[in-house]
């Protein structure tokens, strides 16, 4: 099934749904893209900081943990 198929037969669900549902499915709908949104904050921010962090990893005295 396509994605503008999946879309339709949501919007169809939707429609039928009294108001404070919809304004249920709305707040899930928010609380999934800020998981999303949180997801990808954390994947930036470690992307960002393993230059900084092999400096501090990467040595001679930490050679042999790297082992194990």
């Amino acid at each position: 099934m396509s994605r503008a198929v999946e879309e339709q037969a949501l919007l169809k669900k939707i429609r039928t749904l009294p108001l404070e549902k919809v304004a249920e499915v709305e707040n899930f709908v928010d609380f999934l893209r800020g998981r999303l949104d949180g997801r990808r904050l954390v994947r930036t921010a470690a992307k960002r900081s393993e230059d900084a962090f092999r400096k501090v990893w990467d040595n001679q005295d930490d050679a042999a943990y790297d082992k194990l």
